[in-house]
């Protein structure tokens, strides 16, 4: 291996098996992972993040999992101090970093040069009230205006009331500070490893995985997490499925309802996963189903 150790970046759809293979790296190479899913900071979301148990972490170190309460907000910002810290104490105990899981932007936010824009608290509940009152229309207009990259990009209110806002205080378009495909200095070198799997595979293994969730007791976690407030946390209550399954638990939609519901959502975040790495001709793809996957890494290593 070389001598400063590569980051490694498990990318690529969810249910492919990153966490997994991520572990047997690990035990191989002398590892520690450091979790890039937003929604598993979060302590008591455990079976419907498909977190790692102890008994799946094989005694590898994981960084970042079960940080936050359901309260606390997780932003992109934080992440990336969060991320690039650890991979510098992993570095210093001549360990090798790896990161798995999670959305896109979260993974570059950690690996690539990512400028984040001011924010104004104020501001934004100003934006937000205007909302609440006329709707959305208004800030979509300007933001066509203004930015239109972005206002063809965003749908979600809260991320246009965040363009807006950008807009307003800098005068510079919300694109402008989207990520560049360039790995930062303070993490080179990288190596990202996309892992590649049939659409239909894919597919039933979400699934199979959903009704998993399900059969092992997920909707008494979300029990649980209601208590504790999930419907009001301001990250927390957007992890796909926890939405669902507080709709079943208040009675609007059936048990079933709601696991259909859960299973098209996943398959939609999976496909914008997939759209989003194969994007970047930096990711090294593999068949996620070979049995030999774990040697070509490995190879791929000794080779960085």
């Amino acid at each position: 291996m070389p001598a400063n150790k590569p980051v490694v970046a498990f990318v690529g759809a969810t249910a492919t098996g990153k966490t997994a293979l991520a572990v047997a790296l690990a035990q191989a190479v002398q590892g520690e992972i450091i979790n890039a899913d937003s929604m598993q900071f979060y302590q008591g979301m455990d079976i419907g993040t498909a977190k790692a148990t102890r008994a799946e972490q094989q005694g590898i170190p994981h960084h970042l999992l079960d940080i936050y309460d359901l309260h606390v907000e997780a932003t992109v910002a934080k992440f990336q101090r969060q991320a690039r810290h650890a991979i510098a104490e992993i570095r210093d105990r001549d360990h090798m970093p790896i990161l798995t899981g999670g959305s896109g932007l979260y993974i570059r936010a950690a690996l690539d040069t990512l400028e984040f824009p001011p924010t104004d608290p104020h501001l934004r509940d100003e934006l937000a009230a205007h909302v609440a009152a006329d709707g959305i229309h208004q800030l979509q207009a300007e933001l066509q205006r203004v930015d239109p990259v972005s206002a063809a990009r965003l749908q979600d209110e809260r991320r246009i009331i965040r363009a807006v806002e950008v807009y307003r205080l800098t005068g510079r378009p919300f694109s402008s500070y989207m990520p560049r495909r360039e790995y930062h200095t303070e993490v080179t070198p990288v190596v990202q490893i996309g892992l590649h799997i049939d659409r239909t595979v894919l597919h039933q293994r979400i699934e199979q995985r959903v009704h998993k969730m399900v059969d092992t007791g997920w909707i008494d976690e979300v029990k649980l997490l209601q208590e504790r407030g999930l419907a009001q946390a301001p990250t927390a209550s957007r992890a796909i499925g926890y939405r669902q399954i507080l709709d079943y638990l208040s009675g609007t939609v059936t048990r079933q309802e709601a696991i259909d519901a859960t299973i098209i959502a996943t398959r939609q975040f999976a496909r914008r996963q997939e759209t989003w790495f194969k994007a970047d001709p930096r990711v090294h793809w593999i068949d996620a189903q070979s049995d030999k996957a774990l040697a070509q890494i490995l190879t791929l290593l000794e080779s960085s």
